[in-house]
């Protein structure tokens, strides 16, 4: 269990790391009955999360991963093919588009319509879905008991969720200290959010490709 968190640790880091979601995060705590909001903001973050991890594992215990190394190869090299291109996709992205967007986020929700937010934020939020679907294959490919994965897919879901939950635990532990620390790292992403972000998933997606190749050499040279 210990080496699978090794990896699933610096996924789930690499997942959270979502300068939009964390911008509308700050907004919607700013907003009048902010704490209700961004409650249920991350409820509908964390519920996409959830979904999409679930049905990972359910594929995963249905292919038998574990026993079948050519066909993890095979999903190693095309989930790092798809981070990778998404990484090309943020980082030849026009600068000033996303921030334009964060102007626009809505400040004044209902908690039923923040978890709707939620829902729709996370579930168009394409690198982090990537991100989350390559690390929930580890668990599936661990073999596991479904009960004994639970544990390593809620850390999964936590991390994953990090700019979402974490401003609004902050809020409720000090307040002031959280609008400062927040507004001082929302001037940090505004400048290096965008980059940080294609070197993150980059990183991932380059690890993916070159372990799947590495499984698949060592597969073909075992079967003969």
């Amino acid at each position: 269990m210990e080496h699978l968190f090794v990896v699933l640790v610096p996924l789930g880091l690499a997942a959270g790391v979502s300068p939009v979601m964390l911008t509308e995060q700050t907004v919607l705590l700013a907003g009048p009955g902010g704490a209700r909001a961004g409650f249920a903001y991350a409820a509908g973050t964390a519920t996409v999360l959830v979904g999409v991890v679930g049905v990972v594992l359910f594929a995963g215990y249905s292919l038998a991963l574990p026993s079948a190394p050519r066909l993890d190869a095979g999903l190693d090299l095309l989930t790092g093919g798809v981070i990778l291109a998404l990484a090309a996709a943020v980082g030849l992205s026009h600068p000033h588009r996303r921030p334009e967007r964060r102007r626009h986020t809505p400040g004044r929700l209902t908690p039923p319509t923040a978890f709707a937010f939620g829902l729709f934020s996370m579930a168009t939020n394409l690198t982090t879905l990537a991100l989350v679907v390559a690390a929930a294959k580890e668990i599936a490919a661990e073999g596991l008991p479904v009960w004994d994965s639970l544990p390593a897919a809620a850390v999964l879901v936590a991390l994953a969720c990090l700019p979402a939950w974490a401003p609004v635990a902050l809020d409720a532990a000090a307040p002031t200290t959280a609008h400062r620390l927040l507004d001082r790292l929302q001037r940090a992403i505004h400048r290096h959010g965008r980059m940080l972000v294609v070197w993150l998933i980059s990183a991932a997606g380059v690890f993916l490709v070159a372990r799947g190749i590495v499984r698949l050499v060592a597969d073909v040279a075992a079967g003969g």
